[in-house]
Order: structure tokens, then C-alpha cells, then sequence
């Protein structure tokens, strides 16, 4: 396997350019993969957008277990990387990997078992629509152990600095689910027509061979991979240093995602189109969260490695740099969103009584999508530090006040209401964590400079 990028020396755009715009990739290789299913999906009607939209919450959910796993391995991996301490490095990959199976499983059973119960909290309106629910996320929560190692195997590349890999094979994954839909989905040369079901199939397959090519790619590592035993007996110091790590992000993923499933059932009662238009608009708005969520995981390795070599100066520059970028990045597109809304919504829904909403969904959002950035890229700086938690209290806190807002907002503005009670959210979470973040490194890189004067970091 190629060796990973040197992060701790030299000029810090083009290092951290080469590590990020292959994990930006592939964000958006993931998010035209969600677009496709969903282009796709609105040929059935909105009623199968709706059905998807309901049982995705619930893998939304599941990602918070991932995100611990993912999240604390990525960080230690990588900060003891930076500190010269391979064989750290290698436990943590091996603890993470190992979370992500258990957590899988555990997942898997509980959406087998308790589907129809899960599906329920939604109140959906149409037979229909449930059964469809209840069928998708049958397919895709039971066979989720696909993308908790896919996850799992790109925080670990990532951590080391090597994000080609995790670009080459998403991009045959996306290949293989855009064959896959239209053949699924609708039928073709003898394949029966699945409709929701299909689409479920063609997404789990897809992920399945993303982690055999994940496995052919890197078992020859000599680094980190060839080192992995996951049948072993986890390492309890490695472990729990994950879970420390890990758990502030996992629940403040959980939560956002129990959060915006109570947002959901407040949509609902607008009807299944509200629910389509919500799950389409929060598809497309993901080109800017995406993408963020990719350059902040470049970053969290940057800040990590910079970390465990104690070089702060490094840190502080690096910060500036992508927040920089991001800040464009971020400005693009709320006016992509603001100006465009009908032209881009067309594209996955062309039923008339329900465009007027997905048009407002995308100006109302698109107001939020610079703060959304900022307030991503703060968060990657942050967990590389290893201070994952006040990234949790900010959005924590930020997004249950949406439950309030909403009820209060919709009260005056309908639907619309909804929206809004996001879009607001979601620029004070941009404005306080960036002002958090700014006070904090002030506070702690100062005398981790003067750490790292005193002690060198050596190889062992």
C-alpha cells in the first residue's frame, strides 16, 4: 500500500490539499450515491421518498454507534502516529475495527426484530409507504455491518494520511449502485421490478463490495493493517482511551439524529409529501455538509498527527487555512441554494402540488450553509485535538432547541416554520463552536509549544 502523506513537515496547503480534496471526493462520490437512489426513487412517486426518508433516519441513527468507533480510532491512530508510536497505532485500529463489528450486529438484530415498531413512531399515512419503510430499513439496518467497516477502514487510511484508497473504491461503489438501481428498482432482462426494495438491495450489495475492495487494498500494510486481529480478545486500555474519545461525538450524533426524528414526526403532519420534500432538500443540501464533513476529517488527522508531535504552530496554521476555504466553500453554496432552488429540486421530484415546498426548504436552508461549514470545520479541528466534547455540547444543545422552535415557529409560518427553527439553529451552532474553538487554542497550544521544546518526539 502507498505510504501516507507526511503531515508534520513541510508546506502545509499542499499537504493538507492532498489529503483532503481525495476525502472531499469522496463526500460527494457518497452524496451523488444518496442522490442516485434518490433520483431514482422519485420515478416511484413521493410516497417511496417518504418511505426511504423514514427508515434512512434510523440509519442515521445507527451512525452515531459508528461514529464512536470511527471517530476515537481515527484520532488516536493518528496522534499516535504523530508521536512515532506504531504499535499504539495498531491497537487503537484494531479496538476500532472490533467496536464497529460489535456495534453492527447489535444493530443488525434490533432492526430484523423491532422494524415494525421502529417504523410506527412515524405515523405514516399510507399502507403503502409503511410497508415500504419497514422493507427498506429490513435490508439496510440488517446488513449495516457493510458500511460501519467501510467507515471504519476510511477513518484508519485517513488517521495515516491516505485518502486515495478510500476515494478509488467509494467511486466503484458508486458505480456499481448507479447499475444496480435502475436494474432493482424497475426490472430489466428478466429482473423483477422491486421498487423500494430493490433500491435497498442495490445500495447493500454496492456496500459490500466496497469493503472487499477496502480489504484487497490494504491487507498487505505492513504499517497498521497486516497487524489487525479482530478475533482477538480487544485491548482493554486501548479500548476505553476510544471510548473517551469517541462517545461525546457518537452521542451528540445520536441525539442529533433522535432530534431530527421528532422533527420528522412534526413534518408528517403536513403529510407524506412534507416528508418526501424534507428527505429530497436535506439530500441536496448535503453537497455543502458533505463536503465539509470530508476537508474537517483531513483536518482531524492534520490536527491529530500535529498533536502527537506537539507542534502547535503547525496546528494554528493549518486551522486558518481550511477555515479559509471552507468559509467559500460554505458562501457558494447557500447561493446555489438560494437562487437555484426550483431548477435543482426538479431534478428529484416533478410533481407540481409538492415543488412549491421543496422550493422553500432550499431558500429557507440555504441561508445556514456558510455557519453549517464553519461549523463543521471547527469540529474537525477540535476532535484532533482529542477534545471531542465541546463540538457535543454546542450541537447538543443548539439542535434540541430546533423541537421548541419548530412547534413555536409553525405555529406563525406552517411548514415553513420547521425549516426555519433549522436554518437558525444551524448559524448560532456555526457562530459559538468557531468562537469556542478560537478562545480554547489560545488557551492550550500556547503551552504546547513549550512542551514540545522540552520534549522531542522520538520514533520507537
Amino acid at each position: 500500500m502507498r505510504k501516507g502523506l507526511n503531515l508534520l513537515e513541510g508546506a502545509i496547503l499542499p499537504a493538507l490539499s492532498a489529503l483532503a480534496l481525495p476525502i472531499m471526493a469522496t463526500s460527494l462520490i457518497q452524496m451523488a450515491y444518496n442522490l442516485t437512489d434518490m433520483i431514482w426513487i422519485g420515478r416511484i412517486g413521493s410516497g417511496a421518498v417518504a418511505s426511504v426518508g423514514a427508515a434512512g433516519m434510523f440509519m442515521w441513527l445507527s451512525n452515531g454507534l459508528a461514529t464512536l468507533a470511527k471517530m476515537g480510532g481515527q484520532i488516536k491512530v493518528a496522534q499516535a502516529l504523530g508521536a512515532g508510536k506504531e504499535a499504539d497505532a495498531r491497537a487503537y485500529a484494531n479496538s476500532s475495527f472490533q467496536l464497529a463489528i460489535i456495534f453492527a450486529i447489535a444493530f443488525g438484530l434490533a432492526s430484523i426484530l423491532f422494524g415494525k415498531a421502529m417504523i410506527a413512531f412515524f405515523q405514516l399515512n399510507t399502507a403503502a409507504v409503511v410497508h415500504d419503510a419497514q422493507a427498506y430499513l429490513f435490508i439496510t439496518g440488517g446488513l449495516v455491518l457493510f458500511s460501519f467497516m467501510n467507515q471504519i477502514y476510511t477513518g484508519t487510511l485517513t488517521a495515516m494520511g491516505n485518502s486515495k484508497i478510500s476515494f478509488i473504491v467509494t467511486t466503484i461503489g458508486l458505480i456499481l449502485n448507479i447499475g444496480l438501481d435502475p436494474l432493482l428498482i424497475f426490472g430489466f432482462m428478466g429482473f423483477p421490478a422491486l421498487g423500494v426494495t430493490g433500491a435497498a438491495l442495490a445500495t447493500v450489495i454496492a456496500q459490500a463490495i466496497v469493503t472487499l475492495l477496502f480489504y484487497l487494498a490494504v491487507h498487505k500494510d505492513s504499517v497498521i493493517f497486516q497487524h489487525l486481529h479482530f478475533f482477538r480478545m480487544p485491548s482493554k486500555v486501548h479500548t476505553k482511551e476510544i471510548f473517551k474519545i469517541g462517545l461525546p461525538s457518537a452521542v451528540q450524533s445520536m441525539i442529533f439524529s433522535s432530534i431530527s426524528m421528532v422533527i420528522a414526526r412534526l413534518i408528517a403532519g403536513w403529510g407524506d409529501g412534507a416528508v418526501a420534500v424534507q428527505k429530497v432538500g436535506s439530500q441536496i443540501e448535503s453537497i455543502s455538509w458533505m463536503t465539509s464533513e470530508g476537508y474537517a476529517a483531513a483536518l482531524n488527522s492534520f490536527t491529530a498527527q500535529n498533536f502527537g508531535a506537539l507542534n502547535a504552530e503547525r496546528i494554528k496554521k493549518g486551522y486558518r487555512i481550511s477555515m479559509i476555504l471552507m468559509l467559500a466553500w460554505g458562501l457558494f453554496c447557500s447561493m446555489l441554494l438560494i437562487l437555484a432552488p426550483e431548477l435543482i429540486f426538479r431534478i428529484f421530484i416533478q410533481e407540481d402540488e409538492i415543488l412549491p415546498f421543496g422550493i422553500d426548504y432550499l431558500r429557507i436552508l440555504g441561508v445556514s450553509q456558510l455557519f453549517m461549514c464553519i461549523e463543521i470545520t471547527t469540529e474537525g479541528a477540535f476532535c484532533g485535538l482529542g477534545k471531542t466534547l465541546p463540538p457535543s455540547i454546542v450541537s447538543i444543545t443548539l439542535t434540541a432547541a430546533r423541537i421548541p422552535m419548530a412547534i413555536l415557529l409553525s405555529t406563525y409560518l406552517g411548514l415553513n416554520g420547521i425549516w426555519w427553527s433549522i436554518t437558525i439553529s444551524s448559524i448560532c451552532k456555526g457562530i459559538v463552536l468557531c468562537s469556542w474553538f478560537l478562545l480554547y487554542q489560545r488557551k492550550t497550544l500556547q503551552p504546547l509549544s513549550q512542551q514540545s521544546s522540552l520534549n522531542p518526539v522520538v520514533s520507537d
